[in-house]
C-alpha cells in the first residue's frame, strides 16, 4: 500500500519515462536505485506477473498501443495485465483516443505521443509529445567527413529548436520519444547526448535502446551494466537540478514562428539559430503580443503578412524602443508541413536558407544573451526569467572529445556563476567584466555542462 500511495503521489511531470522490452519481471531489478519511474511497454511485455512486479516497484507501467486493431480492446488488456494505463503511439482519431479514454476510466493515465502535426498545444491537457523525435548527432557523410550546414560548422542532428518553440507554446511536460537508428550499435556517448539534448530545453527523451544494448544489458553483461550506470548517473543528474525544466528560453532576439510554419520542423530557422549557437526566444503567433516581445533589442517576423494588425504594432513597438524589426519579404509565407514529415524538404530548406542569409547579416556578431567562443561540436540553449536574475545555460557537447577552453560572453551584469556537470563537484567559477557584459571562461566540457549565472 505504501508502494502504491507513492506512486499516485508521482505527478507526470516528474515521470522518467523509458522504453522496455524484456517481459521478464526479474528484469525489472535493473531499475532498482534508478530515476526511471515510467515504463512504456510493447503489447509482447504485457502479463499479470510483470504487472505486479511493476507495481510493486512503484513503477508507472504505460502499454504502448499504436494505429491499427482495436486500441479499446488493447487498452482493457493493458489494464487487465496491471499496468497503469496507456500511450497511444502514432496517429489516432479524436473519436478513437476519447474511446480509450473511456475504456480506463478516470483512476489509469491515458498519454498521447502523435506525429508533430498532431500535437496539441492548448487546452487543459497533461502532456505534450510527440512519437517524431530525431536522434541526436553530427551527421557523416559517407566519406567519414561531417556534413556541413548553411551556419558553417558540423551539421548536428538536433531537437532543441523544435523543442524551443514548444516550451514557448505550451506549460505542459514536454516528452520526445525517437528509437535508436535501425541496425546500429551505439556508443553510450549518444544516449547521453539524446538525453541532453531534450533536457536542455526542459524536456525529457523517453529513453530507448538498441537491441544489441538490450540484449547485453539483460545478460548482465559488465560493460552493458557500466555503460547503464553511467546512462543513469546522467539521469539523475537532471533529476536533481530538476528545477531548471520550468525556465523558458532567454534572448534578446525573438522570432515570430507558427504551427503551421516551421515550428515544429526541424532544420529550420530555429536550428539556424541553434547551430551558430545564437540565442533566440521564439514566439508562437498566438502569443504574440507586447508582453511577449519585453525586452526584445531585434525582433524577426519572418511572415508578416500573416499576422493581426495588433501584431504588427506590438512588433513596431520593439523598433519605437530603440530596437530593430526586421520583416520578411512582403507576400512571403511559410509553406504549411506535407504530411508526416519532421525535418523542412530540401526546397523549402533553400528558400529558408535565403531567409536566413538576411537575418544573419543583420544579426552579425551582436550579443542577444551569450556569445560563445571555441564550440565548434556543440549546441547550447539559455533559459532564464527576464525579470528573475539568473539564467541557466546548457552546453552540449556532440563530439567524441572533450571541448577545452570555451569562453562565455553575457550581456548585462552577473556576480556569480556555478558550474554544473555529471560526475563533477559544482564549481564557482570567476566572473570578468567585459564590453557591455561580463565573461567567465570554461576549463573544459565533457558531454555536458550546465552554467547558472546570477
Amino acid at each position: 500500500m505504501l508502494l502504491l500511495g507513492l506512486l499516485l503521489a508521482v505527478g507526470i511531470a516528474d515521470w522518467v519515462p523509458a522504453r522496455w522490452v524484456s517481459p521478464d519481471p526479474q528484469s525489472l531489478e535493473l531499475l532498482d536505485g534508478t530515476p526511471v519511474n515510467c515504463l512504456l511497454a510493447e503489447p509482447a511485455v504485457w502479463s499479470a506477473a510483470w504487472g505486479a512486479h511493476a507495481s510493486a516497484r512503484g513503477l508507472i507501467a504505460l502499454g504502448v498501443v499504436r494505429p491499427g486493431g482495436e486500441p479499446v480492446e488493447a487498452a482493457r488488456r493493458a489494464i487487465q495485465a496491471g499496468l497503469s494505463g496507456v500511450v497511444l503511439e502514432g496517429a489516432f482519431e479524436p473519436a478513437v483516443a476519447e474511446a480509450v479514454r473511456k475504456a480506463l476510466g478516470a483512476q489509469k493515465h491515458l498519454i498521447e505521443l502523435p506525429p508533430r502535426r498532431l500535437m496539441r498545444l492548448d487546452g487543459d491537457i497533461p502532456l505534450v509529445g510527440t512519437c517524431q523525435g530525431l536522434w541526436p548527432g553530427i551527421q557523416v557523410q559517407a566519406g567519414g567527413s561531417a556534413k556541413a550546414q548553411p551556419t558553417g560548422g558540423p551539421w548536428i542532428d538536433t531537437n532543441s529548436g523544435f523543442l524551443r518553440f514548444l516550451k514557448s507554446a505550451t506549460e505542459a511536460p514536454i516528452w520526445v520519444a525517437h528509437l535508436p537508428p535501425e541496425k546500429t550499435v551505439l556508443p553510450v556517448e549518444r544516449y547521453l547526448n539524446a538525453i541532453s539534448d531534450a533536457e536542455m530545453l526542459g524536456a525529457r527523451w523517453v529513453l530507448a535502446l538498441d537491441d544489441d544494448f538490450h540484449r547485453r544489458l539483460l545478460a548482465r553483461e559488465a560493460r552493458a551494466l557500466a555503460d547503464w550506470k553511467r546512462m543513469v548517473a546522467h539521469l539523475r543528474f537532471y533529476e536533481d537540478h530538476r528545477e531548471w525544466r520550468a525556465l523558458k528560453p532567454y534572448s534578446r532576439l525573438a522570432l515570430v514562428e507558427d504551427v503551421s510554419g516551421t515550428g515544429l520542423l526541424s532544420r529550420g530557422l530555429l536550428d539556424m539559430f541553434v547551430g551558430r549557437n545564437i540565442p533566440v526566444r521564439p514566439v508562437p503567433v498566438g502569443r504574440l503580443d507586447k508582453a511577449a516581445l519585453r525586452g526584445a533589442r531585434l525582433a524577426v517576423a519572418v511572415a508578416p503578412s500573416t499576422l493581426s494588425d495588433a501584431q504588427k504594432e506590438a512588433l513596431k513597438d520593439v523598433a519605437r524602443a530603440g530596437g530593430t524589426l526586421l520583416n520578411g519579404p512582403p507576400g512571403w509565407e511559410f509553406s504549411p508541413p506535407r504530411g508526416d514529415q519532421i525535418t523542412l524538404p530540401n526546397d523549402e530548406l533553400e528558400r529558408i536558407t535565403d531567409v536566413w542569409q538576411g537575418i544573419n547579416a543583420v544579426v552579425g556578431r551582436g550579443n542577444f544573451g551569450v556569445r560563445l567562443f571555441n564550440v565548434s561540436g556543440i549546441l547550447s540553449s539559455l533559459l532564464g526569467d527576464p525579470e528573475g536574475g539568473q539564467v541557466v545555460l546548457h552546453l552540449v557537447n556532440f563530439t567524441n572529445y572533450p571541448i577545452e577552453s570555451v569562453t562565455v560572453h553575457l550581456t548585462d551584469k552577473y556576480r556569480r556563476a556555478r558550474l554544473y556537470a555529471p560526475g563533477r563537484a559544482p564549481a564557482d567559477l570567476e566572473l570578468y567584466p567585459i564590453d557591455g557584459g561580463m565573461g567567465v571562461d570554461l576549463d573544459r566540457v565533457g558531454v555536458c555542462a550546465v552554467l547558472v549565472i546570477s
